[in-house]
């Protein structure tokens, strides 16, 4: 049975953790991290095995308190996919990245709060402390998600709104609100977001076409755009998603080493090596863009492969040459590796520029462009133009 005595030290544990890492220093929010307990929200949480399985730890389980207060991510809920695996569907996130998100947003009192992506509601729970429920809306295309997330926060005496819908579509009979938080990845930031959006106020996004090919933006409204600076530091969350169910498996894109063209490269093919390359190069690459290995060797995978719903493919190898150099072979309609060599050696021209110096403009028509260290410098990428925008 856990007591008050046993989530407390540790949450005070874990606020120490924060403090001493940098990511907490608001007071406001060090009272919100200690009284609102983690481990309500987290019941159960999973972990893969090596196999492709999971494990499952829950409450009342050695280790279960310890690893809710500890700072990182959780797993915490399961879906089959269409091939018949369980794939992760909702998470709570690491506890670091929750307040540096926060602190980004410069939430104040006062302030509403729209959160896309409640999740277990742990965030929402953080909100609702430290601004009062009646600035607090949260919506999750989960219902199941959504109710469980309403009982828990409930039980501790948080009512804020929270609301089984789209996340894309927001909750405009509740706008406009102060700050957008979005606790999941969109391949292009929905313009209904901003309609719901105060003229100054602020969303923060985790903008990605892709796994692993994108990153936090923090855009203010503007009257005819939103526009900003991606985070230094690079984050992921989980995509979001059309169906209350787990995402889409891709199928239909059979890789055919024999048919395809052969190249050699000096890149590491794993894209989270070179994830600003990745995501310049993502408005020429399939808009669903699948990593995974193939093959097996004393080393360990023999081939890294990307695979798009357009039908193109990829297979580099991952261990290089005596010159140092790597196989590459692929096909279909687009050369996704050229087109990432491509985008590398713009990236390589201009001095490699991390995400402190790239920022985002957001059209009404939903055309995204990048931009490197100022809106109005010649060097840009459309990342995604009008016809291609988020729902």
């Amino acid at each position: 049975m856990t007591t008050a005595v046993d989530w407390q030290v540790r949450a005070r544990g874990l606020v120490e953790k924060l403090t001493e890492a940098g990511v907490l220093d608001d007071p406001a929010w060090r009272d919100a991290v200690e009284s609102v307990p983690r481990h309500v929200f987290v019941p159960t949480f999973y972990v893969q095995q090596p196999g492709g399985g999971w494990s499952a730890t829950s409450a009342g389980s050695d280790g279960w308190l310890d690893a809710v207060y500890d700072d990182r991510p959780l797993v915490t809920a399961l879906a089959k996919n269409a091939a018949g695996g369980r794939v992760s569907m909702s998470s709570s996130s690491q506890p670091a990245l929750m307040l540096r998100m926060l602190a980004a947003l410069d939430v104040r009192l006062g302030h509403r709060v729209l959160e896309i992506g409640t999740g277990t509601g742990y965030n929402a729970g953080l909100l609702a402390h430290r601004l009062g429920d009646g600035q607090v809306f949260s919506v999750d295309i989960g219902a199941g998600l959504v109710e469980a997330a309403r009982v828990r926060l409930a039980s501790l005496g948080y009512a804020p709104t929270l609301a089984a819908v789209h996340g894309a579509f927001g909750l405009p009979d509740q706008a406009p609100f102060d700050r957008i938080i979005a606790t999941c990845s969109v391949p292009a930031v929905p313009w209904a977001w901003a309609e719901q959006l105060r003229e100054g106020g602020l969303v923060l996004v985790d903008v990605k076409r892709s796994a692993h090919t994108g990153n936090l933006a923090l855009l203010r409204r503007y009257p005819d755009r939103l526009e900003g600076r991606f985070l230094p530091k690079w984050a992921t969350f989980m995509a979001i998603r059309d169906t209350d169910g787990a995402p889409p498996t891709l199928t239909g894109v059979t890789m055919q080493p024999e048919e395809g063209w052969r190249s050699s490269t000096q890149l590491d093919p794993q894209p989270w090596t070179a994830v600003v390359p990745w995501f310049l190069a993502s408005s020429r690459l399939p808009q669903r863009l699948v990593f995974g290995y193939r093959g097996r060797s004393e080393t360990g995978s023999e081939w890294a492969t990307f695979r798009g719903d357009d039908g193109s493919w990829c297979m580099v190898r991952t261990q290089p040459d005596e010159r140092g150099r790597r196989e590459v072979c692929e096909g279909g309609p687009i050369g996704i590796w050229t087109q990432f060599e491509r985008a590398h050696d713009q990236w390589d021209m201009f001095g490699r520029p991390g995400w402190d110096r790239l920022g985002l403009t957001v059209l009404p028509d939903g055309s995204h462009r990048v931009w490197l260290d100022e809106p109005d410098r010649a060097c840009s990428w459309l990342i995604t133009g009008g016809r291609n925008a988020a729902r």
